[in-house]
């Protein structure tokens, strides 16, 4: 039984989420079984909806050293050997006592300070700025894009076919729009140049109801909320436009070209190494950038250069293959064999 310590909910949205689901997925295609472990139950909906099983810690998400004596007594109860554990909310103190109870393998992207972990991944495209060998040298290291944890419809994809025009347009915000970008972006678009416009709202975006009544009449825009088939929605569109995140990887594994936005810091270094790498053109913060204009412009020029969408289009997949939720489950599967073996 492998165990994840996550959560989700509106000032988070669901991004640790998702790529954990991902994992787990992984690990039940392995034969292996995995159980949430949540601070309340704002997630708890979606884990019934997907098959797993969950156990509440009735904590507060964002003060993760209060809930140790909790999650120690389950570690102890339910003799858990290995905890994958996805938060910003962690601090050295939590993970220092989780350690010393069971192996723990924590999801980093933002290189806070040392964790005291026996495993770290970290798959964020900017990973080498972070020097972990020469600071982990007892620590397994699961490092690169290769261990992007994406779902596994986006394992293998086809090469990418590009087309001369942009016609099909994919608009997403993430799990929320806090800024209000997918709105803003609609509203400058010369929405008669495209066939289709796909916009997807996160489940915790409070403008779905509002744009769905806005754009009604517009025959080609189609606005979903928190579809179950985003892969099918990448993969027919010729340009997207994304907040910074697990998106965008999920974008270069089926080499959709892309253009991208930020609205928090810890997407900055995502977004600016693939703007740095002539991969994904970067349209600025949302936070006090004119981020739809930006965006609008960059459509306009994508549109009729496809000679730079199918470049970036083919760097984009030889970048992501989609496999890296297997290759965590399989070592977080391996760890528990060494467990049982030992």
């Amino acid at each position: 039984m492998l165990y994840i310590r996550t959560d989700m909910n509106r000032i988070i949205a669901t991004g640790h989420m998702m790529r954990c689901l991902s994992i787990a997925d992984a690990a039940k295609m392995r034969g292996e079984d995995t159980t949430f472990l949540l601070a309340d139950d704002q997630a708890a909906d979606l884990l019934t909806k997907r098959g797993y099983r969950y156990k509440i810690l009735h904590t507060k998400w964002n003060e993760m050293e209060a809930e140790l004596p909790v999650l120690l007594q389950y570690i102890k109860e339910w003799s858990i050997r290995a905890i994958l554990i996805d938060s910003y909310q962690v601090t050295q103190e939590y993970l220092k006592r989780l350690s010393e109870a069971v192996k723990t393998f924590y999801i980093d992207d933002l290189n806070a300070f040392v964790y005291p972990v026996s495993g770290l991944i970290c798959y964020a495209s900017y990973w080498e700025k972070f020097h972990y060998p020469a600071r982990y040298k007892n620590t397994k290291l699961y490092l690169g894009l290769q261990y992007a944890p994406l779902r596994k419809e986006f394992c293998g994809c086809k090469k990418k076919l590009i087309k001369p025009l942009v016609k099909n347009l994919l608009l997403m915000s993430g799990g929320s729009d806090p800024y209000d970008i997918l709105s803003k972006v609609l509203k400058k678009l010369e929405k008669s140049a495209f066939e289709t416009i796909q916009v997807i709202c996160g489940v915790y975006n409070t403008k779905y109801d509002a744009l769905r009544k806005t754009y009604q009449s517009h025959k080609n825009i189609c606005i979903q909320k928190a579809t179950d088939h985003v892969d099918v929605c990448m993969k027919q569109a010729d340009l997207a436009i994304s907040a910074g995140g697990t998106t965008l990887y999920e974008l270069c594994a089926v080499g959709t070209p892309t253009i991208s936005y930020s609205f928090a810091d810890n997407q900055l270094d995502n977004v600016k190494t693939f703007q740095r790498q002539g991969m994904i053109d970067y349209a600025g913060d949302a936070r006090w950038d004119d981020v739809a204009s930006r965006i609008v412009r960059l459509v306009e020029a994508q549109t009729v250069d496809a000679k730079m969408r199918a470049k970036r289009s083919e760097n984009m997949q030889k970048l992501v293959d989609g496999k890296g939720a297997g290759r965590i489950a399989g070592q977080l599967m391996n760890c528990l064999m060494e467990d049982v073996e030992n």
